[in-house]
């Protein structure tokens, strides 16, 4: 099903199934969580403990949000020592990404044509506006006319 906004045509049956990931902008909707994909991706990779160093919340928050960004597939983990050090999934990232941008391509579409339904009617109000303000000025001037030179000097 395609719908032709603007002479733009949007699949949005594939964007709404493509943008449809509620747990994967679940997981990024928290500033935290995005602060710690920025800081992985800033230095490659990270343990809990040396992201818990540049966050506001303990080293158990950082676990709990890290395995949060792990089950959407938004980081992966690899044994190191007692630890797991943590790297961000580019691939999931870009497809968040293209989720996003697929959101956006269809929103801006529908503020578009809402933008054009509302010019369209201002512009018939307008229209309509002029149109009885043309008739009741006439009427007035005809019911009330100027008053006459030789009247206004008389009336002194």
């Amino acid at each position: 099903m395609s719908a032709v906004v603007d002479s733009t045509v949007v699949d949005s049956v594939a964007v709404d199934r493509m943008a449809v990931d509620d747990e994967l902008w679940s997981a990024i909707g928290d500033p935290t969580r995005r602060r710690m994909l920025d800081l992985l991706l800033a230095d490659g990779q990270g343990t809990a403990t040396t992201l818990s160093t540049h966050l506001p919340v303990t080293r158990q928050a950082v676990t709990k949000h890290l395995i949060v960004l792990d089950r959407v597939g938004l980081v992966r983990s690899s044994a190191a020592g007692r630890e797991k050090r943590y790297r961000v999934d580019e691939t999931q990232l870009a497809r968040a990404v293209a989720q996003l941008n697929s959101v956006g391509t269809l929103w801006d579409a529908r503020l578009r044509r809402i933008t054009s339904l509302a010019e369209a009617i201002q512009r018939a109000k307008n229209q309509a506006l002029a149109q009885n303000k043309a008739p009741a000025q006439n009427t007035a001037t005809a019911q009330n006319p100027a008053p006459d030179a030789n009247e206004t000097s008389k009336e002194k």
